[in-house]
């Protein structure tokens, strides 16, 4: 049985909504409850048990159950449990009653069987528009835009603009842009709706359009989209194909979705876990997280077998054990640091070549400078500390050489994943931490059996 997800704030209000079902006040219901703001809706009804939710249903319209699940489809981590309470005619009237991108993206949770089902049910153009979404592949601009949009042509007044936007508007996602597309439905120009407005309504569209249209291409990654938002500061682009037809928009709120995921993907790359695990059950908690752990213990092993090798020389200078954690540890938090300098640049670079090469002896020269700093100043500590600055000088270029190759790592490796295909985030600060140890403990018993006869 699914539980209530949420406590809604106002609890004074969540018990009126409640007694209301529990009294099978319909007429009463709808009055209190329509009168709240959909995110608020939302909230009380994920805040509510199974039964009273059913009850719900019958109180509701699909169209308003749809309005209030454009706002719970990005509340919850899936949907599916929702959807089976309801009638399936009920639930398949309430998806088409969503804008298609979003109606896609809760489809998308669900098996294929029950998809089938839902579109079957669902009237046919709604179908055709969410079928045509649903084909387009996983963070692509086809996969986030929406057939939902307001298009004119260009021989046409600024009056019959007007009466087509009236006509379309209930249905589109956003007004504030129009398209101007040929008789093949293909781009030519844009206006705004303030450029209705202000205009005369005898005036020709092709005269107060915009021909210089910024688009997306429809397989383009949504991350390039993003960019592409926060570079020309607008509301909705278009959606084209490689002939420049117009498929679809893509609006601001669906780039903030995107924006949120990719953080979240990026830092769930970074600390080696998923950041919305969302189970409070340790177990589940622990299976989502051990094969990282098992893997980087393999990687720890290999650190533990290369300190094997130099057991004759710890032997002869037991010193050099004292200090190993110190180094291995430094660099593996300055390669961190550089990992998350580099997927932030990656994802928000044009990916050219000089880019990322800057990119890369930018961190190098960096690990150089606070590998310098940081060897001179521990040096400085452990020679005055332990009267041997012999010692004390391998410890520094020791750290000097772990910081410098860590920052390489930690700038090369995201870079390299990404030009193999991989999420550069993959390359997650504890994978990198393991790497710094094998590279430093290897830098360090190397320097130090040069200068071993001197040691001890």
């Amino acid at each position: 049985m699914l539980e209530p997800q949420y406590e809604f704030e106002l609890e004074e209000e969540l018990e009126k909504i409640k007694l209301t079902l529990h009294e099978e006040d319909m007429e009463k219901f709808r009055e209190e409850f329509l009168s709240y703001h959909l995110y608020d809706q939302a909230q009380i009804y994920l805040a509510l048990m199974p039964e009273e939710r059913i009850t719900m249903y019958y109180y509701l319209s699909a169209r308003e159950m749809s309005d209030m699940f454009e706002i719970i489809e990005e509340d919850v981590e899936s949907v599916e449990a929702y959807l089976l309470e309801m009638n399936d005619q009920y639930a398949a009237d309430m998806l088409a009653g969503m804008y298609a991108d979003n109606a896609v993206d809760m489809l998308k949770q669900l098996k294929d069987d029950r998809v089938r089902l839902y579109l079957r049910l669902m009237p046919l153009q709604a179908a055709k528009d969410i079928r045509a979404l649903l084909n387009y592949a996983d963070e692509t601009a086809g996969a986030i835009m929406t057939p939902e949009y307001v298009s004119i042509v260009a021989n046409q007044t600024v009056r019959s603009a007007m009466a087509i936007l009236k006509s379309k508007a209930p249905d589109a996602e956003t007004i504030y842009y129009i398209y101007v597309v040929d008789v093949n439905n293909v781009l030519v120009g844009v206006l705004s709706l303030r450029d209705l407005i202000v205009n005369d309504e005898d005036r020709m569209i092709a005269d107060i359009m915009s021909e210089r249209v910024v688009s997306v291409d429809v397989n383009e990654n949504q991350e390039e989209v993003a960019h592409k938002f926060r570079d020309y500061d607008v509301l909705a682009l278009p959606v084209i194909d490689e002939n420049n037809v117009l498929l679809g928009i893509i609006t601001v709120d669906d780039i903030i979705d995107v924006i949120d995921e990719e953080a979240v993907s990026d830092f769930s790359g970074l600390a080696g876990v998923d950041v919305e695990e969302q189970s409070e059950n340790p177990f589940v908690a622990a299976s989502k997280r051990l094969p990282w752990l098992i893997t980087l213990l393999f990687l720890g092993m290999g650190t533990s077998s290369l300190i094997s090798q130099y057991e004759g020389l710890i032997a002869d200078a037991s010193i050099l054990s004292v200090f190993v954690t110190l180094i291995t540890g430094t660099s593996g938090n300055a390669g961190t640091q550089s990992l998350a300098v580099a997927v932030r640049k990656i994802g928000l670079s044009d990916n050219e070549e000089k880019n990322l090469l800057r990119t890369i002896l930018s961190e190098v020269a960096t690990g150089f400078i606070s590998g310098l700093v940081t060897g001179v100043t521990i040096m400085v500590v452990i020679g005055v500390w332990k009267h041997n600055f012999i010692l004390s000088g391998i410890i520094g270029f020791s750290m000097l050489s772990a910081i410098t190759v860590a920052n390489l790592a930690g700038s090369l490796i995201p870079i390299l994943m990404d030009k193999l295909g991989f999420d550069p985030a993959v390359a997650s600060g504890p994978f990198i931490s393991t790497f710094s140890d094998l590279t430093s403990v290897l830098i360090y018993f190397n320097i130090a059996k040069h200068f071993i006869t001197v040691l001890i």
